[in-house]
């Protein structure tokens, strides 16, 4: 029970389950949009089945991944250093969350947003079908950042669980804030790059203290949270 006592514990869990939900926003989105194709009725059914299945891929994901990361036997070398499936792993997903925040924050300034189009039948199994594949691409990157960010199993799944039962809870209102502040996904974006690098750093033998990590989120988050107050300021005296 020394973790209830560890403040290192609760600072991830906390920072780790809010960047889970900001990063899983995308995917309700999608898995609104796929819904969204059948009869009213079966909506919402659909979203809630889309939803859990989100957290079953991303904790299945999330213990393969830790499962790999667990591999430090040396593989081959180079230069003099021993490469492990834990290094590899390491690079891999620090180099998949560089291209994916890159590629993220170059939609959100030159490609315009667009419906997602389909062409599939739209029957709930069909439907269903579409949103799991949907789900396995959507939960790499919060996996591999999950990974990068947190050292104890436990903290990553208890984030994963938290960030997914409050997106099934309210889904709607956190999607709606999510595209009225779109910083908030900027800076998301931003946290994923900061990860990519740190995951490259740790499978080429460079530590970089998870401290540094977290206040850097926790002092952006919280200049963005007075931003957004104080832009909802300007808004409020401009319309007195």
């Amino acid at each position: 029970m020394e973790w209830v006592t560890d403040p290192d514990i609760w600072i991830s869990l906390i920072t780790l389950t809010a960047l889970e939900i900001i990063l899983g926003i995308d995917n309700i989105v999608v898995i609104s949009i796929l819904a969204g194709k059948l009869p009213h009725d079966q909506q919402k059914k659909a979203r809630f089945v889309g939803i859990s299945l989100a957290l079953v891929t991303r904790l299945l994901l999330l213990l393969s991944i830790v499962w790999l990361a667990g591999l430090t036997a040396p593989l081959f070398s180079v230069l003099g250093r021993d490469i492990s499936i834990r290094d590899l792993i390491m690079i891999g997903g620090g180099l998949f969350l560089l291209v994916k925040g890159t590629h993220e924050i170059h939609c959100v300034f030159e490609v315009p947003e667009d419906n997602l189009k389909e062409r599939a039948g739209h029957t709930f199994s069909v439907i269903v079908s579409q949103i799991v594949m949907m789900d396995i691409v959507f939960s790499l990157d919060s996996v591999i950042t999950a990974v990068g960010m947190a050292q104890q199993t436990g903290v990553m799944i208890a984030a994963v669980i938290i960030a997914v039962f409050i997106m099934l809870v309210a889904s709607g209102t956190i999607s709606s804030f999510i595209h009225k502040h779109q910083s908030l996904k900027m800076l998301a974006l931003s946290f994923l790059l900061m990860v990519g690098v740190t995951l490259i750093a740790e499978g080429l033998a460079f530590h970089i203290p998870k401290g540094y990590i977290y206040f850097a989120m926790g002092f952006s988050g919280a200049v963005e949270t007075l931003n957004i107050l104080a832009g909802s300021r300007k808004r409020t005296v401009a319309t007195m």
